[in-house]
């Protein structure tokens, strides 16, 4: 672990890898909310967790590293159930990249147990871990230049969803109507660093008359 001061009252907590930041962030949020840490924001990131607005940032910084940080808990939490048509465009390439039948991207992907590693990119986009490393993607080689919005996408080890269209590079395997962000709810994101997901096999979206 690496702590580094960022301006007067925030840290950023350098780690290994993601799985430590996302423990690390659990932790945080536990003690927070039990009073034993007075912060503003913990915002994480693939291998960082920011906590800006500390009331003692240096016995916050000289403490974390001998924190005992319990790894993520295996309990069964409320998942949030996320229905996807898989019906992307580059549904073959990665059922390829896999070494399956096409159909069988699906029921992978489907199968998996996912959590919100961290948010960024856009206002409701979540990079979501969960698929085994043996099923990460590159990148296309060609970014789209616009992606749809509902567009569920893989890439590298993440699974993600566009909450608007936009360009983008992540290779697209379905789609979803589940609405990402929206002003008008509270939270406006429907996902958020921590929430559990699972991906549900959607029937196909009717044919226009």
């Amino acid at each position: 672990m690496r702590v580094l001061p960022v301006g007067e009252k925030a840290l950023l907590v350098e780690v290994a890898d993601g799985t430590e930041a996302q423990a690390l962030h659990a932790e945080l949020l536990r003690r927070r909310a039990s009073g034993s840490l007075r912060v503003r924001e913990i915002v994480p990131a693939a291998r960082t967790v920011l906590l800006d607005g500390l009331d003692e940032p240096a016995r916050v910084g000289a403490e974390l590293p001998g924190w005992r940080v319990p790894p993520l808990p295996t309990r069964a939490d409320e998942i949030l159930e996320i229905p996807v048509r898989y019906d992307g465009p580059d549904l073959a390439d990665v059922a390829a990249h896999w070494g399956v039948a096409v159909p069988e991207v699906a029921r992978i992907h489907s199968a998996a147990r996912f959590r919100v590693a961290f948010c960024g990119f856009a206002p409701g986009f979540g990079y979501l871990t969960g698929l085994p490393e043996r099923y990460a993607v590159p990148r296309r080689d060609t970014p789209r230049t616009a992606v749809p919005a509902g567009s569920v996408a893989l890439a590298g080890p993440y699974t993600g969803v566009y909450p608007r269209a936009s360009p983008g590079g992540w290779q697209l395997i379905g789609s979803t109507d589940a609405v990402l962000w929206d002003h008008a709810r509270v939270p406006a994101a429907l996902l958020s660093p921590g929430v559990r997901v699972r991906f549900v096999v959607a029937d196909p979206a009717p044919e226009e008359a």
